[in-house]
């Protein structure tokens, strides 16, 4: 399928999404039947995703595999994770900083008067998991098996770190059985990958179709200023990120927003990272940067580069905070965001991560964990925004560190 052809059955799967659900949601009989509709909907929805699911983790242990083997030794493994991190950390501090000052500037908030209830309520999202401890202890797994089982993609990382280097260190030649193994799985991959990726507009329709189904079109006039606010920071960010990535890359940086644009558009109408996964990778290597550089940083922005997501946590904090006229002072606020940009890392594979990092990082801060309900009904809206812009910012992070790599052993890159 062509670029073209995929783009256009993909935005043509978002409209026909929005009139049928319009229509379902219309002609319902009750909210129950018009959930019961939307659950029919969400099977193409969830099939496709656990079709992705299927696919990611062996492609994610073939390609970093790959990478370090072509490396000729981990060396170059220590930089460019240490250049990975320079740029995750400083990307998230930004990230958090626009969706500070849009709520204080704007207060989407401010005028709901919500009451804080006397009793707890329950949101149906698990939050106990969410600990600085549990996250350090849950990178490194117990089982290779359990982690690919769970598609646990930074503890697949980690062992295929070990792995690959262990490869590299025992192999003289690339003839090595293993290797020549690696190699053959990472093209079989690619080519399942594109097998999947033909049902795109099916589950971009269904998942679309849902949502209005039971929500109706209302729910966009309702939360206007929150998503358009939200929207907002997104632009802000990617003018951010793009003019980072001219400063390192130059006009080339441009380039590369074109061919990213399709996994990207991807990203927003899926609302999955894991989707556009295999599509980014392709966009990179047609751009230049090498796979070694590629295969390795993604994976590791899967879980640390979610820069889409911690400006979704702090407009929801902030939102919650305003609607229930809870004062915030700056200090709060700046270890509120500081605490959602620990806890947040390596959320990555857990359901609804975004949504359950701030419904377990409310209690902390003594603001009303049934804020969570108020932003629940437009999640899919700001989710597609967000995983849009997780695949940007991952993408011109592996560039420009792919670029630094280059100038390090002076040779040409774009």
């Amino acid at each position: 399928m062509s670029r073209n052809n995929l783009m256009k059955q993909i935005l043509f799967a978002i409209g026909l999404g929005i009139v049928t659900g319009w229509g379902c949601h219309h002609y319902a009989s009750s909210p129950g039947n018009a959930k019961e509709i939307a659950s029919y909907f969400s099977i193409i929805t969830d099939v496709f995703l656990r079709l992705i699911k299927m696919i990611i983790a062996p492609l994610v242990f073939a390609t970093i595999v790959s990478g370090i083997v072509s490396m000729k030794g981990s060396s170059s493994v220590g930089s460019i994770a240490l250049k990975a991190m320079t740029w995750f950390i400083s990307a998230a501090l930004i990230s958090l900083f626009i969706g500070m000052s849009l709520v204080n500037i704007f207060k989407p908030g401010v005028g709901l008067n919500m009451v804080i209830p006397h009793t707890d309520v329950a949101t149906g999202l698990s939050t106990s998991a969410f600990s600085l401890k549990t996250f350090i202890s849950q990178i490194f797994p117990t089982s290779f098996a359990g982690a690919m089982a769970n598609n646990d993609i930074i503890q697949i990382l980690v062992f295929s770190v070990f792995f690959g280097s262990a490869l590299s260190f025992i192999s003289k030649d690339g003839n090595h059985p293993v290797i020549v193994f690696i190699e053959d799985l990472t093209r079989i991959m690619f080519r399942v990958t594109e097998y999947v990726m033909k049902f795109t507009p099916f589950a971009v329709f269904s998942a679309i179709a849902a949502a209005i189904t039971v929500e109706g079109l209302g729910l966009i006039y309702d939360y206007g200023k929150l998503i358009g606010l939200f929207y907002l920071g997104l632009v802000v960010l990617w003018a951010c990120l793009f003019a980072v990535g001219y400063l390192f890359l130059g006009k080339p940086v441009f380039t590369l927003g074109k061919l990213i644009y399709e996994p990207t558009a991807l990203a927003f109408a899926t609302a999955s990272s894991e989707s556009a996964y295999p599509k980014t990778m392709d966009a990179l290597t047609k751009f230049g940067v090498p796979k070694k550089v590629s295969s390795f940083v993604l994976p590791l922005g899967y879980s640390f580069n979610l820069d889409g997501s911690m400006m979704y946590q702090a407009f929801a904090v902030l939102f919650i905070a305003q609607a229930y006229n809870i004062p915030l002072s700056f200090t709060e606020q700046v270890l509120i965001l500081l605490t959602l940009m620990v806890t947040s890392k390596g959320m990555a594979g857990v359901a609804r991560a975004s949504v359950v990092v701030v419904a377990a990082t409310l209690p902390m801060f003594n603001l009303p964990e049934s804020g969570i309900l108020l932003i629940l009904g437009i999640d899919q809206f700001l989710d597609m925004g967000r995983t849009a812009t997780n695949v940007v910012g991952n993408s011109i992070s592996a560039a420009v560190i792919a670029k630094l790599e280059d100038r390090k052993k002076d040779n040409t890159f774009r």
